[in-house]
């Protein structure tokens, strides 16, 4: 399959309805790999990373789950298409710099993507909806022992796979997903939250990994440990702890809605306004109010059959995914208009908040007020335990 093919639709593992899906956006596990013998795609020449990358691709694309693949070296994608494959998730910020002697492979659902000559020879990552860690596993190891038939792996008997960066050495696995969690950041509890979650050895980031913005209240909880655990050890501690994530952001949206009504209304309803009727929006603040806008879906008010518009702005208004639909290059201003133009009419038919009504529900549904300092998870606990 052509790669515009590839980049003129979203992929499935965004937007869908795995479980939990209100809060956890998406699930992923990566394997890093290397080919026994070979220098490190950071010390190789380029003839060494061309004959390296010509050794693994026909491998990669001959597997069962690549039918219909898209298979493309990077010096053959614009930059333009580098950024919105970044967008989606299916290639590192890392492999959109590389040039000559990398490649990626992606599957036609974008749930499975294979970089070659990444850091490692091999970063193969497998994607899915909500809370799917062990379906995601399942299917990337699926993939890591059909090439490992194929393949001769770096492998030690004592440290297990071997990888260009220590961190990475053992299973070779980082596991992770991507959670939707506003209320903690507006009840002032995400700091805590991440603080507890570094403290048990898992590592807390933004929406594209190391180093970057945890834009629109979304955070990547992942292991930080491959060496001397199990895969699946990590997973389920992984799995654990973002259960509790889960528990915690679900009693954060409920005290807001009984203790803060006015605080979490005025987010909703400014959020709404901008949206519907702004010109002119860069992409943080598109991020933040979209973000908001899906915490009203999640919360009832507005209607289930809503929902997918907003979560299909999360990616349609990214920069490059803007660019892409215009098939030319815009300055920041121009973006930023397109962007507010794409949103105003998509959310056009987009109802006002039901106020009235998820107010009515609460009081039926929730007795007397929650103490907001009783709550599993809220300030003055340690909320997390292995």
């Amino acid at each position: 399959m052509p790669t515009r093919n590839i980049l003129s639709k979203g992929g499935d593992w965004f937007g869908g309805e795995g479980p939990h899906h209100q809060i956890v956006v998406s699930s992923r596990v990566r394997l890093a790999r290397n080919l026994s013998g070979k220098p490190f795609p950071g010390w190789a020449k380029k003839v060494e990373r061309s004959a390296i990358l010509d050794l693994i691709r026909p491998q990669v694309e001959g597997l069962p789950e690549m039918s219909e693949a898209s298979s493309v070296s990077c010096q053959d994608l614009s930059a333009l298409e580098k950024q919105v494959l970044v967008e989606r998730h299916l290639i590192s910020r890392e492999h959109a710099a590389k040039g000559l002697g990398s490649a990626v492979v992606m599957n036609r659902r974008q749930t499975l993507s294979i970089m070659i000559n990444e850091e490692d020879h091999l970063r193969m990552q497998a994607l899915r909806s909500g809370l799917q860690l062990r379906a995601a596993f399942k299917a990337i190891n699926k993939v890591d022992t059909e090439l490992e038939e194929k393949l001769d792996f770096a492998f030690d008997s004592k440290l297990g796979y071997l990888t260009a960066c220590p961190s990475n050495v053992g299973t070779g696995m980082r596991a992770s997903a991507m959670l939707h969690v506003p209320a903690l950041v507006l009840s002032d509890q995400i700091n805590q939250v991440v603080q507890a979650v570094n403290k048990i050895g898992l590592a807390v980031r933004g929406l594209y990994g190391e180093g970057t913005e945890a834009l629109g209240n979304l955070f990547q909880i992942s292991n930080q440990t491959t060496l001397g655990e199990r895969e699946e050890e990590i997973l389920e501690r992984l799995q654990k702890v973002i259960l509790q994530v889960i528990e915690h952001e679900q009693n954060a949206r409920k005290t807001l809605l009984q203790n803060r009504p006015n605080t979490l209304l005025d987010h909703i309803g400014r959020s709404y306004g901008i949206l519907r009727h702004a010109y002119s929006m860069n992409s943080k603040e598109a991020l933040n109010l979209l973000s908001l806008a899906k915490l009203g879906c999640d919360l009832g008010f507005y209607p289930d059959n809503q929902r997918r518009a907003v979560d299909e702005l999360f990616m349609e208004t990214q920069p490059a995914h803007l660019q892409k639909g215009s098939q030319k290059k815009l300055a920041t201003e121009e973006r930023d208009i397109l962007r507010s133009d794409i949103i105003r009419k998509k959310l056009e038919t987009f109802s006002a908040p039901d106020v009235d009504g998820v107010m009515r529900r609460g009081k039926e549904g929730s007795g007397a007020p929650a103490d907001p300092d009783s709550a599993p998870g809220t300030r003055g606990q340690a909320p997390f335990s292995e």
